[in-house]
C-alpha cells in the first residue's frame, strides 16, 4: 500500500507542521501574556517543540515502551508468539523482523511502536497471551504490523509527543494563572495599551484552554482512520477476518484495567485501554473507533479477506460514504479468499486455555526471575529470586531439594 505510506508521510509532515504552529501561537501569546515578550514565548516553545521532537524521533519508542513497563523477550520466552509474529513479518513484506515485548498485566490489549519498519517493536499484554488463541492472537498482530507497515507508528509517537508538550504549556500558563503569577509579574498598563492588553490576555487565555483539545481531537481523527486500515491489512495478511473480530470481541468485553496506560499512550493500542463502561465508542473524543463497527466490517466481509471487499463493506456501513482504502491500492488489488480456523483451533477450548495459562505463567516467572525447580515425586514450583536459602523443602512430599546455583 505505497499510496498510503506515501499519503502517511505528506499527513505526517502536515501534521507536525500545524501542531507545532499551534505549539509557537500558545508561546507567542503566553509570553506577551506573562512576559510582555512575544519573541521570549516563540522561542521558549521552539526550544521545547525541538526537543520534543528530538526525544520522539530518536528515543519515543523507548519511552513509550519504558512508560507502559513493557520488556523485551527473546524466542524461547514465548515460541509461539514468535513465530506469529515472524509469520505475519513474512506475509507484510517487512524487511526486518519487530522486536517484541511484554506487560505483564491481565488487561488483553497490544500496541505497536517504533521509527519506521527497520526499527520497530510490538508489545502484548499478559492478558491478551491469555485469553486468544492463535487465530485471534494471529489478527491482533497483523494488525499491529499494518501499523508499521503503514508507516503509522512514528506519526502517532511525534503527535503524542507533541501534543504533550500542548498540553504542558497549557498547564503551565493556567497554574501561573490560577497562582496570581500574571498579576504580580506584569506592570501596571499604560493608559494607551491597556485595552490592548486585556484583549491579548483574553486572547490568550481562551487560545490555552481551547488548544489541548484542538490537539487532541487532530490526533484522534488521525488514529481512527489508522485503525480501520490496520483491520483492513490484518484481514489480508492473516486471510481470516474472523480472528481479528473474534479478538476485538474478547478485548472490548473485558473489565481488567490497564494500570501502565495514560492518556498519551492510548491511541497506540488496539483498543482504547482507557475506555469505561457506559462511555460511548463514537464519543468525538475517543481515540478509536467503536468497536463494534470494526467486529461488524471484518464479519461482514464473508469468504473474502481483500483491500476491494473491506472496502466495500466500509461503504456499506457509512452508507455508500467515501471508501477507507486509497483508489490506486483498490486498482492493483485482487480477491483474496479466506481461509479456514486454523487446525489447532479443534483442541478442546478447555485444554487450550489451560496451555496458554500455564505459557503465559511460565514466562512471567521467567521474566522475573523466579528459578524453576522439580521434586523426584513430580511435584513443579518456583523459587523467588529473593529466597536465600540454599535448599527447599518440597510441599508434597516435604523432601528436601537444592536449589540451582546457590
Amino acid at each position: 500500500m505505497w499510496e498510503q505510506v506515501k499519503s502517511n508521510k505528506i499527513k505526517s509532515v502536515w501534521l507536525v507542521a500545524g501542531m507545532g504552529a499551534l505549539l509557537l501561537s500558545i508561546g507567542y501569546l503566553i509570553g506577551e501574556v506573562f512576559f510582555e515578550s512575544g519573541v521570549a514565548g516563540i522561542i521558549l516553545a521552539s526550544i521545547i517543540w525541538l526537543i520534543m521532537n528530538l526525544v520522539a524521533f530518536f528515543q519515543g519508542d523507548n519511552v513509550f515502551l519504558a512508560v507502559s513497563r513493557a520488556r523485551k523477550i527473546e524466542r524461547n520466552d514465548h515460541p509461539r508468539l514468535f513465530n506469529i509474529v515472524e509469520e505475519m513479518k513474512i506475509a507484510s513484506g517487512l524487511p526486518k523482523m519487530p522486536d517484541i515485548y511484554i506487560i505483564d498485566d491481565p488487561a488483553p490489549n497490544a500496541f505497536a511502536t517504533g521509527r519506521d519498519p527497520n526499527k520497530a517493536a510490538i508489545a502484548v499484554t499478559s492478558g491478551l497471551l491469555q485469553r486468544l488463541n492463535r487465530d485471534e492472537l494471529q489478527g491482533v498482530i497483523a494488525h499491529e504490523i499494518g501499523h508499521i507497515k503503514n508507516r503509522d507508528v512514528l506519526l502517532m509517537v511525534l503527535t503524542g509527543v507533541l501534543m504533550g508538550a500542548i498540553v504542558l504549556l497549557a498547564d503551565l500558563a493556567l497554574w501561573y494563572l490560577i497562582l496570581g503569577g500574571a498579576r504580580g509579574g506584569r506592570r501596571a498598563p499604560s493608559a494607551g495599551g491597556g485595552q490592548a492588553q486585556i484583549i491579548i490576555l483574553l486572547v490568550g487565555i481562551v487560545l490555552i484552554i481551547v488548544a489541548p483539545i484542538i490537539a487532541r481531537l487532530l490526533y484522534y481523527a488521525m488514529s481512527r482512520r489508522r485503525e480501520y486500515l490496520a483491520d483492513a491489512s490484518s484481514a489480508l495478511y492473516t486471510r481470516y477476518p474472523e480472528g481479528l473480530a473474534s479478538a476485538l470481541e474478547k478485548i472490548s468485553s473485558s473489565t481488567s484495567v490497564l494500570s501502565s496506560a495514560n492518556r498519551a499512550t492510548a491511541p497506540m493500542y488496539i483498543i482504547n485501554p482507557l475506555h469505561k463502561k457506559g462511555m460511548r465508542a463514537s464519543d468525538l473524543t475517543s481515540t478509536h473507533p467503536p468497536t463494534s463497527e470494526r467486529i461488524r466490517i471484518l464479519r461482514s466481509m464473508g469468504g473474502s479477506a481483500s483491500f476491494i471487499d473491506y472496502d466495500s463493506v466500509f461503504r456499506q456501513v457509512h452508507s455508500g460514504g467515501k471508501g477507507i482504502i486509497p483508489s490506486a491500492t483498490l486498482k492493483g488489488a485482487g480477491l483474496v479468499a479466506a481461509r479456514e480456523a486454523a487446525t489447532e483451533e479443534k483442541k478442546p477450548e478447555k485444554t487450550e486455555k489451560l496451555e496458554r495459562a500455564r505459557e503465559t505463567s511460565d514466562l512471567l516467572w521467567k521474566l522475573n526471575k523466579y528459578t524453576p525447580l522439580s521434586c523426584a515425586c513430580g511435584a513443579k514450583f518456583k523459587v523467588p529470586p529473593d529466597f536465600k536459602g540454599k535448599s527447599i523443602m518440597c510441599p508434597r512430599c516435604h523432601a528436601i531439594n537444592p536449589v540451582p546455583g546457590r
